[in-house]
This record gives structure tokens, C-alpha cells and sequence, in this order.
């Protein structure tokens, strides 16, 4: 394997260098709303090409161009286009004098931004605390922005987001959950930079509130804390603009699909110091699977109040309220093997109790810039998940004697989590002779509860039939009544983690900020609690230290080394607590801007090991297919990830990616386990997503999509010894048009559009049966929008 590694690094290197000989500097600035007030997010470029960016909260904008004179130019919904003439040396920095904007009430219509950059981005979000470009950064992060995620049609995170970043895959296909793999393990969710994880939860984020999504490779022990060893994703919702605008989108598709989003942003006040953005969304959907539904609602309100110009404070509101059939249903069962049978198969009935999930959560930030290079934050939230519902499962499988008899168990399940954090972090640079430092230093503290009630069991029935499934129904007087007496705080099984860190980082600048040197540490404190093994801490310093060199100004190499510490829930069956997992991860990678930075290219290779793994004890079961779990396992994945994003010809911007990876048990106590793959893990992945805009003539506005998303040499859910059960290759293609004129927009997305039959499952070797969720058909989605 590494001998291909080294060669694809090679010739990466040497196309870098031949295509990127042509000399760049950096324009920097500011922009100004007419009351003199930060104009966050408004895009800023260069007169005639693609090339710019948007402004940050504080309306500050920085991006390469290459040298010579240009028009720097602003066009905005609703202001009068501002520009400027400005000249750029190679290997400088060209500060250019403030934009100040300035309203045309009588000019909404939607302007095409001369600087738009499509799908590629530059800049990280301030809720992962860094001040450096990417390409300056020794980690391997990749951004989906609202744009993407718009063309793409994308409901939640659940939906094709995956398909956006190499080497991570959803594993099941519930909307309920987000439940996502990187590199070979599950990855930990973030939500504006601090922990949304539970043992199941968050619920799936929808987009509407959503600007843009940041994958994070590695341990990044440094940004977050108690982050799993392959990385995590951190959703950034929509922040307030300043900028009066709207838009108003509705949505139909297959399946009884409605849906319709509104999102407002502007000021409150006349000064302009009070400033608002609303997101809510509603919608109605069925399914390709008989009796599921699902039924959504999200509100989102956001402030923002600018106290003077260095300091702000936003306070903001998520609520996200989903009803949907029984949990589990959506499993296909069989005892002679995988997708035998058909799209539509459930397990659910039309007369059950639905399950109902309420996730809502207040968050505070405060900011105040003391100059132009020092900036303090802080920022505390209060998450809580609310489930009230069943699920199903056939803990002994079929009838004995039959192929066909299924027999279905129902359980209740209630949950209740509630996720305390708060953060405070400085951020600085200074200089000491000729070595420029970036800074960066706080603690975070982090509280979780979480109560989950699946005590209560009963058996449905014994007659269901998976060949014949049109006459069901079973009457509510047959259905189990549930135990709900007690709230869940009673009733429920408890587990609680805590962990609370310090840490710094200092990023060192050498020969005129060309080689950068990070050195970080984190010591962090871990605390858990369960039923089982009562109270357990524990403690860890984990260093980290990363170079990235500057070969040329659009071209970067980097090292890193990073380490994981993170708590693991439950007990063996003795009442032992876990002990952490604690993991490292040795990386090397290369990044390119292609021609003036329209799109670039990222290749990254990889070795994570990962200690204290939990593995099944299959010496002590509890009952029904389920065991103790023992922690003597080690998982080792290494691999390749290249990465294309953005305008690669005029007009064409692209998302193309491919992964390698190669995960394998490296210890167990069972040593026949011992090189066998990680359930869940697909050794090739690669996806693609084309979209042409035509912007010239006639039919100016129009645009068109193509992308296909493949998973080769795919293992299944369940640990495989002889790689009987692992599932065939997986390829879907998806295609749109849509057209974008003035306040109107239309798009039409067709999934599958092979109309192919998908599915991934695993295989229960406890009732001796197959598992599988298949995906709809063919199927399509029509959005219009509106602008104002």
C-alpha cells in the first residue's frame, strides 16, 4: 500500500509545482454597513473572475490574487456596488481602505457576485478557534457550505453530506439520528463548537438552519475536547448579517413529500446595533417504506447586539421537533440473504404510537477584539433531547422451523439528555525578533446527562409474514401499554461524563511565515458515572505538534501527530468502569490552489491507532443476541484521502473525492478476531458532483448537475471472521437542473437515477439472520425559492 502512497504523493507534487509557478499576493480589508457597523459575510472579489471571498463576523476579508492591478468589487441585495482599483505585489500583503456600503431600497433583485466561489472555502469558522487560512493549517478540514448544500437538495445532515468529503459514509439510514464513520470509527458531532454527542443522539441537523458543515480529520485535540481519534463534524447554523434580506423556499417530492423554509436577517434597532436572523422550516413526508412517515419542525431565532465596535454578544435558540413511526422499522429481514426483499418492506404497523423527539438548545457568545491581534471569547451552551417512543427488534429471529414467520419484539424506548458546556479561549499574535507566534489558549468544561428507559419489552405477534405483509394491523388492544408512571429521571438507566481541560497552542512563523511550527497540549480531566461501576476518573496530557511549509504561496506540505482521550460508557459484567480510549494519529498531506485559487486539491495519508476499543463478551451474554461488552481490543486504519473542490473551468465547479482505508482489529482477547476488519468500514470510496452554470445569452441562470457516490469492498455492520456476510459494491447516481433568474429560483434534483436497488445491513448471527435498510428508487425533489 505505501509503495502507491509514495507515488501518488509524488506525482501530487509535481503537478503542484509546474501548475503553480505564477506569483500571488494577499489582499486584505474591512467592510463597513452605512451605519459605520461590521458587514459580516458579504462577498468581496475581483472584477472579471471568481476570485474572493466574504467577510467574517467582524467584516473582515482576506484572500490571495495574483499580482498586478485589479478592480476590487462588492455587489450586495440591496446596496449600491461598490469598487475600488488596487495593485497586488507578489509575496505581499495589499491592505486596501474600507468599503462602506450603502442601501438601494429600490434594487433588491439578487445580484450575481463577481467573486463567488462556488463550492470551495477558505477559511474555517471562528467556532473552531483558528485565524489561519487552511491551507496554512497542518490538518486535513473540509468545508461543505450552504451553496452545496442547496444545489444538492439536502434535507439533514443524513442526506448525501457524506458524499461531499472523502472517506466518510453514513451507516445506517435513519433521518432520526446522525450517525456518521471517518477513517474506520464513528465520528462525534459538534454544533458551533461544542459537543452535541450522546450515546444516541443528536438529531440529525436540518439544513435550514445550517450555513455550512466542517469536517475535521484527526484527533484536532486541540480544538475540541474529548473528540474521537478519527476526527468530528461541527455544524455552524446561521448567524445574523446586518444585511436586510430574505428568502422563502418551498419544496415537493416523492412520497408525499412537503416542505417549506423561511429565513429572515436584518436589524431591530435604527442604530443598527440590535441585529436578527430567523430560520423555521416545516415539513410532511412519507416514505418508499410502507407506514413510515416522518413529520418535522425547526425554529432557529438568532441576536446578535453589537455593543461598540469590538465587542458583541449573540444569544441564540435552536428547536427541532420530529415525529416519526417506530424506531427500527425500517430493518428488512431474511434468512437467505441480503435485498430479498423489496423497497417498500417495514416492519411497521399502521396503528402504533409514533415516536416523538424534541432537541433544543440555548447558546451565548461573547466577543471582544482588544486590537487588530487579540480577540477573547466565550461561550456556553444548554442542549436537551427529549424522546418519548418505541422501537423494534426480533430478538430471537424467526419461528422456529420457518423462513418466514418473523417475531417481531417491541420495546419502549424514552430518553431524556441534557449537554452543559461553556468555553473560554484568547486568541493572540505577537512577534518575537523574526518568528511570528499565533496563539491560541482556554479551558472548556463539558457536563452530560443522559436517562434512557428500554426496560419494558413485550412480543408483538407471531403471526407476521415478510412474503406477505398487506393485511396487518394489529388492534390497539393487543398493543403493549408502557410504564410511565415515573418520568425518566426515575425510571431510567443514568450515565454521566464529565471533562474539563486546559489548553494551548502556539502556531510559530518562520522565514516570513513560510514554515510553521504548531506545538499544542491538552491535560484533560475525565469523569463518568453509571449504575453499573458507580464513579471513575481519570487524567492525560495529550501533546500535539504539527509543520506546514509554504513551498510556494499555493502550495503546501504538512506532519502532524495527535492524540485522543475520550470516555467510554457502560461496565464489563463484573460492574468495572472502562477506561478511556486513548488513541493517536500520525498524518502527512499536501494542498494545492489551482489557478489563483478557483479550486484546489488536497491529498492526505494516515495511520490511527486506537486503544481500550470495547468488543463483544462473548463468555457472558445478557440475552436475546446481546453480550457484556470487554475492553481488550486495539483497531488500527491507515490510508489515503484526496480531495477537489471548487471552479476547475469557467463556469464548472466540481466536488471530487476518493478514500482508501484499511481498518483491522490489531488486538483481542479472542485472538481468532485478530485481523479481522472493523464492522462497518468500506475500503474504497469515491464521489463525485458536477455542476455547469451558464451565465452568458438566453438562458443565462441555468445550471446542471451530475454526481455519482461509490463504496467498494464493503464489510457489513457486524464482526465478520470470513467476510461471508460483507455487502456488494454500492453505486448511485444523481443528476438536476435548476435556474436561478433574479428573486426566482428553481431547481429539480432526480436520485438513483438508475433506479438502482441499495442497501447496507449486517448479519445477526445470534437468530441467524440477514439485516438490511434498502434506500428508495428512483426519486426526485422540485424547489422553488424566492429572494427578497
Amino acid at each position: 500500500m505505501y509503495h502507491t502512497l509514495r507515488t501518488v504523493l509524488l506525482v501530487f507534487f509535481v503537478q503542484s509545482f509546474c501548475f503553480g509557478q505564477s506569483g500571488k499576493g494577499t489582499i486584505k480589508g474591512r467592510v463597513l454597513a452605512a451605519d459605520s457597523l461590521p458587514a459580516g459575510y458579504v462577498p468581496v472579489g475581483i472584477k472579471g473572475t471568481t476570485l474572493g471571498t466574504t467577510t467574517d463576523a467582524d467584516g473582515n476579508y482576506r484572500f490571495k490574487a495574483p499580482e498586478g492591478s485589479h478592480t476590487l468589487l462588492i455587489q450586495f441585495v440591496g446596496h449600491e456596488p461598490e469598487e475600488k482599483q488596487i495593485e497586488v505585489k507578489a509575496g505581499e500583503t495589499t491592505e486596501v481602505e474600507e468599503f462602506r456600503l450603502k442601501e438601494n431600497s429600490k434594487e433588491l433583485q439578487e445580484v450575481i457576485v463577481t467573486g463567488n466561489k462556488g463550492y470551495k472555502e477558505d477559511q474555517v469558522s471562528s467556532s473552531l478557534r483558528l485565524a489561519s487560512p487552511i491551507l496554512e493549517l497542518p490538518q486535513n478540514i473540509q468545508i461543505i457550505n450552504k451553496e452545496l448544500i442547496a444545489n444538492q437538495q439536502i434535507f439533514d445532515i443524513m442526506e448525501g453530506v457524506t458524499r461531499n468529503v472523502s472517506g466518510v459514509q453514513r451507516l445506517d439510514q435513519w433521518e432520526t439520528y446522525a450517525y456518521i464513520n471517518m477513517r474506520g470509527s464513528h465520528v462525534a458531532s459538534f454544533r458551533n463548537g461544542m459537543s452535541a454527542q450522546m450515546p444516541w443522539g443528536p438529531v440529525a441537523e436540518d439544513m435550514s438552519m445550517v450555513d455550512r458543515i466542517e469536517f475535521v480529520k484527526g484527533p484536532a485535540g486541540f480544538m475540541m475536547t474529548a473528540g474521537e481519534p478519527a476526527g468530528f463534524y461541527n455544524v455552524v447554523t446561521k448567524k445574523p448579517t446586518g444585511i436586510k434580506k430574505g428568502e422563502v423556499g418551498l419544496t415537493y417530492g416523492s412520497f408525499d413529500t412537503y416542505r417549506g423554509t423561511i429565513d429572515l436577517d436584518g436589524k431591530l434597532t435604527k442604530d443598527g446595533k440590535l441585529l436578527y436572523r430567523l430560520n423555521t422550516m416545516g415539513q410532511m413526508r412519507g416514505s418508499h417504506r410502507d407506514y413510515e412517515y416522518s413529520n418535522r419542525f425547526s425554529f432557529a431565532p438568532v441576536l446578535k447586539y453589537l455593543i461598540d465596535d469590538k465587542t458583541s454578544a449573540t444569544l441564540e435558540y435552536t428547536h427541532q421537533q420530529l415525529e416519526t413511526n417506530v424506531i427500527g422499522s425500517s430493518y428488512a429481514y431474511s434468512k437467505k440473504g441480503y435485498g430479498e426483499l423489496p423497497v417498500t418492506f417495514s416492519t411497521a404497523e399502521p396503528n402504533l404510537a409514533p415516536s416523538k423527539i424534541k432537541d433544543r438548545s440555548i447558546l451565548a457568545i461573547f466577543e471582544h477584539k482588544f486590537n487588530d491581534n487579540w480577540k477573547l471569547t466565550g461561550q456556553g451552551n444548554y442542549h436537551q433531547y427529549d424522546l418519548t417512543g418505541q422501537s423494534m427488534w426480533p430478538m430471537t429471529g424467526f419461528k422456529t422451523g420457518t423462513n418466514n414467520i418473523l417475531l417481531r419484539d417491541i420495546g419502549i424506548w424514552d430518553a431524556l439528555g441534557q449537554n452543559k458546556n461553556a468555553q473560554v479561549f484568547l486568541n493572540g499574535k505577537f512577534l518575537t525578533g523574526p518568528v511570528i507566534h499565533n496563539v491560541l489558549g482556554g479551558i472548556d468544561l463539558s457536563h452530560k446527562d443522559y436517562f434512557a428507559d428500554w426496560m419494558q419489552g413485550a412480543r408483538l405477534d407471531t403471526t407476521f409474514d415478510i412474503y406477505d405483509t398487506k393485511n396487518r394491523a394489529i388492534a390497539p388492544s393487543s398493543q403493549p401499554q408502557w410504564d410511565r408512571s415515573k418520568n425518566i429521571k426515575e425510571r431510567g438507566v443514568r450515565y454521566t461524563t464529565g471533562a474539563n481541560s486546559v489548553y494551548v497552542q502556539d502556531q510559530l512563523g518562520f522565514f516570513e511565515d513560510k514554515l510553521k511550527l504548531t506545538l499544542a497540549g491538552r491535560y484533560t480531566i475525565l469523569k463518568t458515572i453509571n449504575p453499573y461501576s458507580g464513579v471513575s476518573s481519570d487524567e492525560k496530557f495529550t501533546p500535539r505538534i504539527g509543520i506546514n511549509y509554504l513551498i510556494m504561496k499555493s502550495l503546501a506540505v504538512y506532519a502532524l501527530y495527535d492524540q485522543a482521550f475520550l470516555a467510554n460508557y457502560g461496565a464489563s459484567h463484573d460492574g468495572k468502569a472502562f477506561k478511556p480510549v486513548e488513541a493517536n494519529n500520525i498524518e502527512f498531506g499536501v494542498k494545492k490552489d489551482w489557478f489563483g485559487g478557483k479550486w484546489n486539491t488536497s491529498l492526505s495519508v494516515y495511520q490511527i491507532t486506537k486503544n481500550n476499543v470495547l468488543t463483544a463478551d462473548l463468555e457472558h451474554p445478557i440475552g436475546n443476541g446481546q453480550f457484556y461488552m470487554r475492553q481488550t481490543g486495539q483497531n488500527r486504519s491507515e490510508g489515503v484521502e484526496i480531495d477537489i473542490k471548487g471552479e476547475v473551468l469557467k463556469n464548472l465547479d466540481v466536488v471530487v473525492n476518493y478514500a482508501y482505508n484499511e481498518s483491522k482489529i490489531t488486538k483481542d482477547t479472542y485472538a481468532e478476531v485478530v485481523g479481522t476488519r472493523v464492522p462497518g468500514a468500506s475500503r474504497h470510496l469515491h464521489n463525485t458532483w458536477f455542476t455547469y452554470k451558464l451565465t452568458r445569452g438566453s438562458l443565462s441562470g441555468l445550471k446542471f448537475s451530475l454526481g455519482y457516490q461509490f463504496q467498494g469492498d464493503r464489510s457489513n455492520w457486524t464482526y465478520d471472521k470470513t467476510d461471508k456476510y460483507n455487502l456488494p459494491d454500492y453505486f448511485r447516481l444523481d443528476g438536476g437542473i435548476g435556474y436561478q433568474k433574479d428573486k426566482i429560483g428553481i431547481n429539480l434534483i432526480v436520485n438513483n437515477l438508475l433506479d438502482e436497488y441499495l442497501y447496507s445491513g449486517g448479519y445477526d448471527s445470534w437468530g441467524g439472520f440477514y439485516y438490511w435498510q434498502a434506500e428508495a428508487k428512483l426519486n426526485s425533489r422540485l424547489n422553488l425559492t424566492y429572494k427578497f
